[in-house]
């Protein structure tokens, strides 16, 4: 079966690509590197050598807002008679605060490039798809656990664009419901490495989430980490969220696939994440006794849109799926600590 990866050099889907290249999946990429590495292929071809893996992986660099690029990515697959079977679409901005200062930019990338896969897909009828969602749709809610069935209520235009981009997939699913299958996952925070160390998480510049500040803070890249409030309505003061470790998030998607597979059609929203809530301060107790460090912090006014709770209800992906997250929290710190004391620079 031979899969395009959109964004498949990120955090997210270099974990994915790894693992449907290990499952004998032939994978095209398609990334841009706004917000990756090219190193990161390298890596992943370096591992699978290692292990005496046969794979099959093509890399095209390219925008998914250039339609003749993914026109020329399903009319070579059927040129090499290897037709695109799935899609799984994770290209696209993702920063909160990016999405702020520049909406339009979130909406080109974000909702143009996710229409012109979808019209590519249709003309060359590739009906599968899985889709990177968030959980930044449902907003402002400490209503914990959150289920699918929850109020859409986004408070940023990043959150904007997936529902917007959600409501794309209902609109065309109800057109023709003979003919699709999409699962749009909904991520609560993916977090950790490949327990290899070679593949991790990479941000551009300074960390905007916890995990990665931490190990950075661990290595001495930051000088202390931040916690934005400890007078939340919780049981330790800081606020609590959903961490999932990104194999068990990459584990998801393969699951999607196999639940895809299995039906004629279907249009199905579901949330990933590991269905705990983890205060700040927990983690950090967790990771100084995972690697044996102390973290030094420092306690910061709350942030605004923040919420005390935010964490997921996982119910529909255990019966839809068959999917649960396997790693504990303190696998996650080990993970992730791993591969930042192998990778002290990323991928630079």
């Amino acid at each position: 079966m031979r899969v395009l990866l959109t964004g498949g050099s990120g955090f997210i889907g270099s974990h994915i690509a790894l693992l449907l290249l290990e499952r004998g999946f032939d994978v095209v990429i398609l990334d841009s590197y706004a917000n990756s590495s090219p190193n990161v292929i390298n890596r992943i071809n370096t591992y699978l050598d290692k292990n005496d893996l046969r794979y099959k992986i093509e890399i095209i660099n390219g925008d998914i807002r250039d339609k003749k690029i993914i026109d020329n990515i399903f009319l070579e697959s059927i040129k090499q008679s290897k037709n695109i079977d799935i899609v799984i679409h994770l290209a696209g901005l993702k920063s909160v605060s990016e999405s702020l200062n520049n909406p339009l930019h979130y909406w080109d990338v974000n909702v143009l490039g996710t229409l012109n896969l979808l019209l590519t897909m249709k003309e060359y009828e590739c009906y599968s798809l899985v889709f990177s969602s968030s959980a930044t749709i449902y907003g402002l809610s400490d209503s914990v656990p959150i289920s699918e069935d929850h109020k859409i209520s986004p408070i940023n235009p990043y959150g904007e664009t997936k529902v917007a981009i959600e409501k794309m997939f209902f609109d065309l699913y109800n057109s023709n419901t003979n003919l699709w299958k999409i699962c749009s996952l909904r991520y609560f925070n993916p977090v950790g490495a490949h327990p290899s160390g070679v593949i991790g998480e990479d941000p551009v510049g300074t960390p905007n989430n916890l995990f990665p500040f931490l190990t950075q803070v661990a290595i001495g890249r930051q000088k202390l980490l931040n916690v934005f409030g400890d007078d939340w309505d919780t049981k330790d003061g800081s606020g609590i969220r959903d961490y999932i470790h990104i194999i068990d998030l990459a584990e998801g998607h393969l699951a999607s696939i196999d639940y895809l597979n299995s039906k004629e059609s279907c249009l199905e929203f579901i949330n990933l994440g590991s269905g705990n809530g983890y205060s700040v301060f927990q983690i950090i107790t967790q990771f100084e006794s995972s690697i044996g460090c102390q973290i030094p912090f420092s306690i910061q006014s709350r942030r605004e849109g923040d919420v005390a709770k935010c964490y997921a209800d996982i119910s529909k992906a255990k019966k839809l799926l068959g999917w649960t997250p396997k790693r504990t929290l303190d696998q996650i710190c080990l993970d992730g600590w791993n591969w930042q004391i192998k990778n002290p620079n990323g991928y630079r």
